[in-house]
């Protein structure tokens, strides 16, 4: 008999891993690999943040808070939702975790019962179906169309409400594809929702300030505050405010929820780190004036390499509104011949010749539940950018 646990049934192994691990061993062999794979800003967190962390280690805030998180930076968080998305929480509908996937996590160990079903617009987010499997709930992906920029409609959504759907995920600005709902396309899946009273509203705004061309951010509660009750907002500081590493996120909703994600943690991580708490404060408490350069270098980035993989012969890419991710379909490279005389037979096959032929490492959109695509991460410097589009167009050339 296995000592693995039959759950583990329900992954598969991660092509995130895959990829990084034959990137990694190239790399060992002297290949200089570029790596548009990373799902993190390439900037530093901000200087008069990372002084707070400083500051707390040497005034000794190190020691355990409350489970979910400090009121110091639970009221941080409702002055967030109130000054930027005038939506108003009070201290005990706030949690806070180790980052944005450990909340959805506690969300939905908190809420799942066997078989309730979550439904997940794909492309989605590597970790969403895998979440909910673990949670004993059953994914049920849309397959948007690329046409609408792989936004789910209205229709699409309640081709897919049963009986026993419990939860619906919104992503907006969405990983892998910074496809941005607009207000009008919010509207139309808010009539849907509110003709359902039993399904609850998962809204993951973690890339909320990462958006261009002058658009706005609009979360669903926005459109449609009938919904308050029973809609769940996911954010951190991770992305907008590049603290990946201090794992932090947070989440806003029901207090019957935030109650029972508090018991769960109570019984794993407990507390999110003391230090990174007092540098969200600061982070969430202080002005974004940096993230008007980032955004703007983000911009350009996009724009450059967007505009670039299209002017390739069988690469077709749709320019994104937010986050930092191109998603490149490359459908008409499919079944091409490498130099080496192997097949090109889906995106999993793309993402290895990029990495032998142009050793540029880019994630299968397989990955992500939509083949054949591959997702880049702008996130890197134009330097490094110019360089790998450049390799990428080389490689590709060589096919027959």
């Amino acid at each position: 008999m296995s000592i693995l646990s039959n759950r583990l049934n329900n992954f598969k192994p991660s092509l995130t891993v895959k990829v990084s691990q034959k990137a990694r061993e190239l790399s060992s062999k002297g290949i200089n690999i570029i790596s548009l794979s990373s799902g993190e800003p390439d900037f530093d967190t901000p200087i008069h943040v990372k002084d707070e962390g400083i500051k707390a280690i040497n005034n000794g805030f190190t020691k355990y808070t409350a489970v979910d998180g400090i009121d110091l930076l639970k009221l941080a968080i409702t002055q967030k939702f109130k000054k930027d998305n005038s939506i108003n929480y009070d201290l005990d509908q706030i949690t806070v975790g180790v980052g944005g996937k450990h909340v959805i996590f506690n969300l939905f160990m908190s809420t799942l019962n066997q078989g309730d079903e979550v439904i997940i617009p794909c492309p989605f987010w590597v970790s969403y179906p895998d979440i909910v499997s673990l949670c004993d709930g059953k994914p049920v992906v849309v397959n948007t169309s690329d046409s609408n920029k792989f936004k789910m409609t209205p229709a699409e959504l309640e081709s897919k409400i049963t009986n026993k759907t419990k939860w619906v995920i919104i992503n907006s600005p969405g990983n892998p594809t910074g496809s941005t709902y607009s207000k009008e396309e919010l509207a139309g899946l808010a009539n849907v929702l509110l003709k359902y009273e039993n399904l609850w509203i998962l809204s993951d705004d973690i890339y909320e300030y990462l958006i261009y061309d002058n658009l706005k951010f609009f979360n669903i509660l926005n459109l449609e505050p009938k919904l308050y009750d029973r809609t769940f907002i996911v954010n951190g500081v991770s992305k907008a405010f590049s603290m990946t590493g201090w794992r932090i996120g947070y989440g806003a909703g029901s207090k019957e929820i935030v109650k029972s994600i508090s018991k769960i943690q109570s019984q794993s991580t407990t507390n999110p780190t003391s230090i990174s708490q007092m540098a969200a404060v600061k982070a969430l408490n202080s002005e974004k004036k940096f993230l008007v350069d980032w955004i703007q270098q983000f911009s350009d980035r996009r724009n450059y390499v967007s505009n670039y993989l299209n002017t390739i012969e069988g690469l077709d890419c749709i320019k994104p509104d937010g986050a930092f991710y191109l998603f490149i379909s490359c459908s008409g490279l499919i079944n091409k011949n490498t130099p080496d005389g192997k097949v090109i037979y889906n995106d999993i096959d793309f993402a290895d010749f990029l990495l032998d032929h142009a050793q540029v490492a880019v994630v299968p959109g397989t990955a992500f539940g939509r083949s054949p695509y591959f997702r880049i991460s702008y996130a890197s410097s134009m330097e490094l950018l110019i360089k790998a589009c450049e390799k990428i167009r080389n490689a590709i050339c060589k096919l027959k």
